[in-house]
């Protein structure tokens, strides 16, 4: 497959557990679920990269984000027929008119790529709250050393600082209070906890980490509970979905303090990060408007038409492709694989998520390409799977990359392989 490399055997000299260990053992102060519930989730293996593919996966995630940019600052103005044609629930409707930073759909945001028959292709863009973070910006570079590969991710934790102060500079400029900036995931969740405070750490603010449950509307404000007092909020990060924040309601009286957060952010009285416009790209839908602006030969440049032709798939939110294509079908806000289902042209299924969450979500129907294969060594022997790239876009700027190895479906159990470009011959001596 263009692009590719076999990933590497395991050295004779030492065992694949003994590998692992002295890879991820000094990493677990800032990187602790390399085994998650039990499961092996960060392999003792590299996969290596051409520089081409590198450069190319790059460009399509730089001109993609620029395509969501200009469709997203258009769709934040239209009618709320088609917000909610999108997706938006009723609640948001107003936050997401909130315009920060045109240019830059997201502060960060990861696009997933599959390597497939056809060349590379985008299949999703989750543009509010992506995780892999640490993966890509600090574990892939320690394996690379590890490894003795050129990592492709060289020096690039700088674009976090960069576009987190850019976008904190673009609120206050509007007018925002912006003295109180927060940083929040669920408490208990390792992996969403330490990924904020990765973020907060690399952002350039001056921040406090606070768990998503001890956060409270009080006074027609955001408050933190710290030290037993609450203490307004201006900017907030959160690793937390809109879509779910707006139908959530406090447990005691069912009052909708979800509804009410969004309502402080269309009122200009919350900051928040990732800005609406990041919710706006994130459902799948808008893939689909996308797409079907494309087939019009409407709303984009030749150059946009190109990139959308090269690097989308088709993408509908009803089925065309039955009794024509192979075909996908995937919830609007899904995460993880859930609730995706694969199926043949004539409607058989291949595959299906097997989980409960988001199977009351509408749908979108994608054209179905098969994903490269590649082998890696894991705890359990060697593992053949599919190969999934995400690639950030931070700022506006292609930045890290990370890719993860599962089954057909991407799913919450599939393993983070560390990537690699190897070094020429004049290179391996220095």
């Amino acid at each position: 497959m263009a692009g590719s490399v076999e990933v590497d055997r395991v050295s004779v000299e030492s065992s694949y557990e003994e590998m692992r260990e002295q890879l991820y053992g000094p990493l677990r102060a800032v990187f602790s679920w390399d085994w998650m519930d039990g499961t092996e989730y960060g392999l003792a293996g590299i996969h290596y990269i051409t520089p081409e593919f590198r450069q190319e996966i790059a460009s399509a995630t730089e001109g993609l984000g620029s395509i969501y940019a200009k469709t997203v600052f258009a769709v934040q103005s239209a009618d709320e027929e088609l917000l909610l044609e999108l997706g938006i629930p009723k609640e948001a409707l107003l936050a997401v008119r909130v315009l920060v930073k045109p240019e830059m759909v997201t502060a960060i945001g990861r696009f997933d790529f599959v390597q497939s028959d056809e060349g590379l292709k985008m299949i999703e863009f989750n543009a509010d709250t992506p995780t892999s973070v640490v993966e890509a910006f600090f574990v892939n570079g320690k394996a690379c050393t590890y490894f003795g590969a050129n990592c492709p991710n060289e020096e690039m934790e700088g674009q976090i600082n960069k576009a987190f102060t850019g976008i904190v500079e673009s609120y206050k400029e509007q007018g925002y209070a912006t003295d109180s900036i927060v940083f929040s995931a669920l408490g208990w969740h390792d992996e969403d906890r330490d990924t904020v405070k990765y973020l907060m750490d690399h952002s350039g603010l001056k921040a406090k980490f606070v768990a998503l449950e001890d956060l409270r509307v009080f006074e027609d404000r955001l408050c933190a509970l710290i030290d037993e007092q609450l203490i307004p909020i201006d900017v907030w990060y959160r690793l937390h979905a809109l879509e779910k924040l707006a139908v959530e309601n406090d447990e005691r009286d069912q009052y909708p303090t979800g509804a009410h957060v969004l309502d402080l952010v269309a009122r200009g009285k919350l900051a928040i990060i990732n800005p609406p416009s990041a919710f706006v790209a994130q459902t799948k839908a808008l893939q689909s408007l996308i797409w079907n602006l494309h087939e019009a030969g409407e709303f984009y440049t030749p150059h946009e038409h190109l990139l959308i032709e090269n690097y989308m798939l088709p993408t509908y939110m009803e089925n065309r492709f039955l009794n024509d294509l192979p075909y996908v079908s995937k919830p609007i806000f899904g995460r993880e694989g859930g609730a995706v289902s694969l199926f043949e042209a004539n409607g058989q299924v291949v595959e299906q998520d097997k989980d409960e969450f988001y199977w009351d979500q509408p749908m979108i129907y994608q054209k179905r390409v098969e994903m490269e294969e590649v082998e890696s060594n894991t705890a359990s022997g060697p593992y053949r799977g599919r190969l999934l790239w995400g690639s950030f876009l931070v700022g506006g700027k292609a930045s890290a990359i990370c890719a993860r190895i599962g089954e057909r479906i991407t799913g919450n159990l599939s393993c983070f392989l560390p990537t690699g470009i190897k070094k020429s011959k004049g290179e391996e001596g220095q």
